[in-house]
């Protein structure tokens, strides 16, 4: 669907508006309306009579705190409902008491606290020229948060926040034009260019969990509206910019608690007693006249002024969506509820805190989130339940996650030669789920109900509970992950493997000697091989290392420590890969560091003439691999490279870049490799153990979706560094490495999921290669790989067993020793709906769609991946809405406030640069970020969609904490700050326009803006606080993120803010990506048409 399609014609201004008879509407232009009798108007934010609602019969609502604020929205095509307003006794408060939302004990909102919308004096701001049927994208039009009753006081573990109810007012904005004056005591917008009054939402004492409002329909700039479909006969007038209702009362402020509603023209007939307690409403007005609007020759026709008020005309405000009204992705209570108290892992299905909250982890007998992730905690207890939902059930699983220093590593278990003790019949793992019985003799497998006698050395009694007296000694029966020794039986040809070893393989071509790349590499090797990643306390690393360097030929070094100077030793056969050398090949850093210095001072003299642009790349994996396999080890190879491989090899690429193909069906081929060589090269790499980590160091096209297919097959990763050069990127480049040699990897790495009957993993997402249906396998996999598993149905699920998950990982540790990781977690299930909605995690739901979507793109056109996205998006939320939420009107859009942000989110992967690429980007980075996302986990996806903007100097110069973020859009961008923007990869710092001179001088060491150099990459090192804080935030925000973010210095107006703003993601993006409000009308209309 387009969500900038045109907008059907619209009658002359001035003509007289249809009506339902029996009510009265305000005329147009002086025209009289009907005759029915007047019901007065209140004014816009006053105390209106009138208002009823009652319940229907059985249910019990929370009680309405607001309502809806006017709505505006455009014309149904024919046979469809029109988007519909709400009037009277038409509120949605909450879910329907059919499904008891009660609140969790020990439970904390997630979400953002809703603030109280009344006492909001209106905003004044002159009319824009109107939209044209190409601006309408940013015009949902203003919604209202479904008011705040008294904070409730926060309790202690995971509940949910308010409903949030919103519904769309009439008014509709142009894409840009200058916001107007603020009246006295309200909160200016936080950009003169298109700003919004903040509005921040409290918490209910109600316990529910919908998010709703009324957005109109997307499409065209919004027009009066009205429920349901038109009359016969019927058309709509006025304006193609909506207006507000005409009236002549003066405004008033409205009480807390109370709402405006009110549609142009006719109310929905749904008239009930009216429900006592609650303040009586009915439709606001607009308050004071209105002026002339700019673009039009003069005030309307036959107006001067609305009403009949006399005076000098005034401009008024167009009520535009609040942009603070609809959910954002910028949650501190989570932070504030959740961060102070450790998570304890002891209760079944309990939600995490959010991965934007930083918390402690206490392990009880389930893995902590950092290991594992779910969709959803409570998953459905039929495979029909599930599908109904649509909510995909799938784990984010990172088995070697890094841990904070307050946390403890796994327990190492060591059960002597007998090994681990395992179920007879599903080989799942002794976890804390197996049921002892028969006095401690035998033992029940959780996952598969088989019965097994239980070893005579590892009997125990039982306690009165029926639990091992000897329970807490053990970490397989008391905690959730841990891990045991493995015997002979879990090696390779049964015997215990050789510590592994790196190879170091380096592309000695006239580019990587032209930019001063090779000698900046064998420099920092030098110190680099100090650092090689070891066990626990070992004095050195036990891995070994090689070096080979390469252009159309490879040479291998001899580095024996015996040897006074290395020896190179060339191939030139590269179509018949061999290895010249075995003994000095690999060899002890320690043992042969004079001679591996000398190496790597003589290889930047050695090819420092070299005029060969030619390089081969299968050949060279093919030798480091044989050079493994000649070694009996598991290893790594770094490889280092400039080129697209075009010299007569195996593995030979052509440039295939065309853009042309881009939005047709072949757009696929793109990120499909070109040949089967490097597939192929691949599954030998897994089978010897040899993982691949590729930086790429390119001026032009190198077709990274081919090259990239062996580090992604074998447990990888894939470096890029686009037209590298020493002085910009020595940086970044120095500092992956850094962390890439030495981060802790497990080798030649086997991985299964297992489950409890009635669920089965049937898919898998990551860096990985797989010979059969169940083994994850990895020749490599370090601490920020993750693999994401799908579950489905195969049997019914007992909400009282409940559902278990066991992920083993077997693997060769650093120093050599074979190891199982085992994780283990267990989730709730249910039989109603509600309950699966109420216990999901949008963030781990977003990272599964964005692999699933980002698989997609190598086997579908890319507008059919995105098509399927957005309709199971819209099915999860109308399965919500009809069988959770209650009964309201259908112009509502009503999200579980769980999934309040799924629509913010889900958008922004939908412009991702792989989904919906802008003009400037490369067919190469689409392939490097479709590599990278899939094996990102949740915390990484977080902050890559939605990146994380600070504004630098609200917060007091001397606070040592994080500056609060703000939403990513350019409308929050105020021209007199600096902020920063980080999404994991990159960091700007965007400096407005008319910041002040002392800032500008404390940070950048010069006297004005004008004198701060746009793109700049450092920030210079001053003895002030202000630039003290700001390097010490880029540096904590560096510390957080698995690769090094080069910072790019921005200035407001300056060519390089293109860029910035591709990053402000809720904006309309200029490769045609709907804006956050603009999506959220799309999903609305999405939506209503499941509905219907």
């Amino acid at each position: 669907m387009n969500v900038n399609q045109s907008v059907p014609p619209v009658p002359p201004f001035g003509q007289p508006q249809p009506i339902y008879p029996g009510y009265h509407q305000s005329s147009y232009g002086g025209q009289s309306g009907s005759t029915a009798p007047a019901i007065p108007y209140g004014a816009y934010n006053g105390p209106v009579p009138g208002y009823q609602q009652t319940p229907p019969q059985g249910m019990s609502r929370a009680p309405p705190s607001s309502g809806a604020p006017p709505a505006s929205t455009a014309q149904a095509p024919c046979g469809q409902a029109a988007y519909g307003q709400f009037g009277q006794g038409d509120v949605q408060n909450g879910p329907s008491s059919t499904v008891q939302m009660q609140r969790l004990p020990g439970s904390q909102p997630f979400g953002s606290p809703l603030a109280p919308v009344g006492n909001q004096p209106p905003v004044l701001q002159p009319y824009g020229p109107p939209p044209t049927s190409a601006q309408v994208a940013t015009q949902l039009s203003g919604m209202q948060i479904s008011g705040a009753v008294a904070p409730a006081p926060p309790s202690s573990g995971l509940g949910f926040g308010p409903p949030t109810s919103l519904a769309s007012a009439s008014g509709s904005f142009p894409n840009s034009g200058l916001y107007g004056s603020y009246p006295q005591g309200q909160a200016p917008p936080l950009s003169q260019a298109q700003g919004h009054p903040g509005i921040q939402t409290p918490q209910r004492s109600a316990p529910s969990q919908a998010s709703s409002f009324t957005p109109p329909a997307s499409g065209g700039p919004r027009l009066p509206s009205m429920t349901g479909p038109l009359l016969p006969g019927q058309s709509f007038g006025g304006p193609s910019v909506s207006q507000p209702n005409h009236v002549s009362s003066p405004p008033q402020a409205l009480p807390p608690g109370t709402q405006m509603t009110g549609p142009l023209g006719p109310l929905p007939p749904m008239h009930s007693p009216q429900q006592p307690g609650y303040q009586p409403q009915q439709n606001g007005s607009f308050g004071p006249a209105r002026g002339p609007q700019s673009n039009y020759g003069g005030p309307y026709p036959a107006a001067p002024t609305f009403g009949s008020q006399p005076g000098p005309p005034q401009p008024l405000p167009p009520k535009r969506l609040d942009p603070d009204a609809i959910p954002s992705p910028v949650i501190e209570d989570d932070r504030n509820n959740r961060g102070t108290e450790p998570f304890v892992t002891g209760v079944r299905g309990q939600v995490p805190p959010l991965v934007t909250t930083n918390f402690l982890v206490k392990d009880q007998g389930n893995a902590s989130p950092r290991y594992i992730r779910c969709t959803s905690y409570n998953i459905p207890c039929t495979s029909d339940m599930a599908k109904q939902a649509q909510v995909p059930l799938a784990a984010v699983i990172k088995p070697l996650a890094r841990l904070p220093p307050e946390e403890a590593s796994p327990y190492v278990v060591d059960h002597g030669e007998s090994g681990p003790l395992r179920c007879n019949r599903c080989k799942a793992y002794m976890c804390p789920f197996m049921q002892f019985i028969e006095g401690g003799r035998r033992f029940q497998c959780c996952f598969c109900s088989c019965i097994n006698d239980v070893p005579p050395q590892y009997f125990q009694h039982l306690d009165h509970t029926g639990k091992r007296v000897d329970a807490y000694d053990r970490p397989e029966l008391s905690l959730g992950s841990y891990e045991f020794l493995a015997t002979v039986d879990y090696c390779k040809n049964n015997k215990f493997p050789s510590p592994p070893a790196f190879i170091f393989m380096i592309d000695v071509s006239y580019n990587a000697i032209r930019t001063g790349l090779v000698r900046l590499l064998c420099e920092e090797l030098k110190s680099l091989l100090d650092f090689l990643p070891r066990e626990g306390g070992a004095e050195e690393s036990a891995i070994r290392v090689g070096f080979v360097t390469y252009n159309k030929v490879l040479h291998f070094y001899n580095v024996k420590s015996s040897l006074a100077q290395p020896q190179m030793m060339v191939v030139s056969d590269v179509a018949d890969m061999f290895v010249p050398l075995l003994d000095g090949f690999l060899v002890n850093v320690n043992e042969s560091r004079a001679v591996i210095t000398s190496l790597l001072d003589q290889i930047p003299e050695m090819f420092a003439d070299t005029r060969e642009t030619e390089t081969v790349f299968v050949p060279v994996i093919q030798a480091g691999m044989e050079a493994l396999k000649a070694a009996e080890c598991a290893g790594k190879l770094f490889l280092f490279h400039t080129s697209l491989p075009i010299a007569e090899a195996p593995g030979k690429l052509k440039n295939r870049d065309d853009r042309k193909l881009i939005n047709t069906d072949k757009e696929k081929t793109l990120f499909q490799p070109q040949t089967g060589a490097y597939q192929t090269l691949a599954k030998e790499c897994v089978a010897q153990g040899c993982c691949v980590d590729l930086f790429l160091f390119p001026n032009q096209y190198v077709d990274v979706a081919t090259l990239s297919v062996v580090p992604q097959l074998t447990g990888g990763s894939v470096y890029k560094y686009a037209s590298f050069q020493v002085e910009n990127d020595q940086e970044r480049f120095l500092s992956d490495l850094r962390r890439d040699v030495q981060k802790v990897v497990g080798f030649d790495a086997v991985m299964r999921v297992r489950t409890s009957t009635g669920i089965r993993a049937v898919d898998f997402f990551g860096a990985f290669y797989m010979s059969n249906t169940t083994d994850v396998e990895l020749a490599g996999l370090d601490g920020d790989k993750t693999v994401t598993v799908e579950f489905k149905h195969d049997d019914r699920l007992n909400e009282e067993s409940g559902a278990l998950l066991q992920c083993a990982l077997l693997y060769t540790s650093c120093a050599g020793q074979r190891r199982l990781r085992i994780h283990n977690l267990a989730l709730n299930c249910c039989t109603q709906l509600a309950d699966l909605y109420r216990n999901c995690e949008t963030d781990t739901l977003i990272n599964y769609m964005a692999k699933f979507a980002y698989r997609g793109v190598l086997n579908s056109p890319v507008k059919a991946v995105r098509d399927t996205l957005i309709t199971q998006c819209a099915q999860i939320l109308a399965c919500y809405r009809k069988n959770c939420a209650s009964p309201s009107s259908a112009g509502q859009l009503i999200l579980p406030e769980c999934m309040k942000l799924l629509p913010v989110y889900l958008n922004c992967v939908l412009k991702s640069d792989v989904l919906q690429p802008g003009a400037e980007v490369t067919t190469d980075d689409r392939a490097y970020v479709r590599q990278l996302v899939t094996s990102m986990d949740v915390t990484e996806t977080n902050v890559f969609f939605y990146p994380r903007l600070l504004p630098l100097t609200k917060s007091p110069v001397e606070s040592t904490t994080e500056p609060p973020a703000v939403r990513a859009s350019e409308e929050r961008l105020s021209n007199g700050d600096i902020y920063l923007l980080e999404n994991g990869l990159n960091l700007f710092l965007w400096v407005g326009a008319s910041v002040q001179q002392g800032v500008v001088q404390s940070l950048f060491s010069v006297s004005s803006f004008s004198q701060i150099t746009s793109g700049l990459s450092v920030l210079p090192v001053l003895d002030n606080p202000l630039s003290k804080k700001v390097r010490g935030l880029i540096d904590s925000l560096r510390a957080q993120r698995s690769r090094y973010m080069k910072l790019t210095v921005v200035k407001q107006e300056d060519k390089m803010e293109m860029l910035f703003k591709h990053f402000l993601v809720e904006d309309k993006s200029l490769s045609g990506g709907a804006s956050y409000v603009d999506f959220l009308c799309h999903m609305h209309k999405e939506i209503r048409q499941l509905l219907s």
